[in-house]
């Protein structure tokens, strides 16, 4: 599972069966047929954060569960300030940092 933050400074949340992340941000920046539409429109994009997992299907799963989090929660888990998570869960209708 990964985070890139794409050149309008969004945050794209993806998962692979890759071992090598690295060459699947590659792809999102250099092969149509295989980037993400939301990536393509992006470009370039660059790799945040990444989890690696045993199991895609595991992968998928935490892609999908992060998905869903706020941008300040993904900002959170990107400079590894897990202590914050629970707190950005419960206020998700906290207003955006300036």
């Amino acid at each position: 599972m990964y985070i890139l933050e794409c050149s309008d400074g969004s945050y794209y949340t993806g998962s692979t069966a890759f071992s090598d992340v690295v060459a699947r941000v590659w792809e999102h920046n250099n092969v149509d047929e295989k980037a993400a539409a939301y990536t393509r429109k992006r470009r370039p994009v660059v790799l945040r954060y990444a989890e690696e997992f045993d199991r895609v299907d595991e992968a998928y799963y935490r892609e999908k569960q992060v998905q869903g989090w706020s941008r300040r929660k993904k900002t959170a888990l990107i400079a590894e300030r897990s202590d914050e998570l629970p707190r950005l869960a419960k206020n998700r209708q906290q207003p955006a940092d300036p």
